[in-house]
């Protein structure tokens, strides 16, 4: 089952096609990796996903959901979340009070405002549960604003997932961390979308060749090539343009 499909998608700034005829089909369930070098349309192509931007022509299918006129909002509710390369969060908010205020929509609450948020024993229930799942336990009652930078990632980790979508869009969610940071995170990441549909863009090869089933290879707006990540790494096409030495010195490490 497709549960993400972009049709032939374009996108035109002006004059300068910057998204060129992407075709991509992603399966239920399946974890996939965006690499390419720096302008090569990745962030673009997430946004025309999430409905930041519209295509110029061509469709985008969520499930049996045409999303590609569709306002953010919409696609969420249709089951698409996605991150940020800037942790987006709420930092005068504690780490509960951020997932619970994510949890709220989910569980039909939306626009409430004659209810006390202590009162709501479900979201409350729901709220602890995530914090659980994105091992924030200990930092209950901290304002996101003081929490590690990599802590603040799990936390926006946490938010994303919230609502319950089945497909995840996550942008360099392991930016700016140490290598033991990424490493722990990487697992968080298979741990909470374990049966989601994920779509991750990112330039650590390291993450990429762990984290994702296959990998969509993005230069100059096109997918040059979408396949297992062996596949992509022994892909002539690809070394040249854009993985070179980073394959080699891999290769060389086994």
């Amino acid at each position: 089952m497709i549960a993400l499909e972009l049709k032939d998608v374009r996108k035109n700034f002006g004059k300068t096609e910057i998204i060129r005829g992407v075709n991509l089909a992603v399966q239920s369930g399946e974890r996939v990796g965006i690499i390419g070098p720096n302008g090569a349309g990745k962030s673009t192509l997430f946004n025309l996903i999430s409905g930041r931007l519209e295509p110029s022509s061509g469709e985008i299918w969520l499930g049996e959901n045409r999303i590609d006129h569709k306002k953010p909002f919409e696609i969420n509710r249709l089951g698409l979340s996605r991150s940020f390369q800037i942790t987006n969060i709420f930092p005068k908010l504690s780490v509960f009070e951020n997932l619970r205020c994510a949890v709220l929509w989910k569980l039909g609450y939306k626009y409430t405002f004659f209810k006390f948020l202590a009162d709501l024993d479900d979201a409350n229930e729901a709220a602890e549960k995530l914090m659980h799942e994105i091992r924030l336990d200990k930092k209950r009652d901290v304002l996101a604003m003081n929490l590690t930078y990599a802590e603040q990632r799990a936390l926006e980790i946490g938010i994303t997932i919230a609502g319950g979508a089945n497909v995840i869009l996550l942008d360099e969610p392991t930016a700016g961390m140490s290598k033991s940071e990424t490493k722990r995170f990487i697992q968080l990441i298979r741990e909470v979308t374990e049966g989601k549909t994920l779509l991750t863009v990112e330039h650590d090869m390291g993450v990429v060749f762990g984290l994702a089933d296959k990998i969509a290879v993005v230069v100059y707006g096109e997918v040059i090539a979408f396949d297992t990540p062996e596949a992509v790494r022994a892909n002539a096409k690809v070394q040249e343009a854009y993985l070179g030495s980073a394959v080699a010195e891999s290769q060389a490490h086994g």
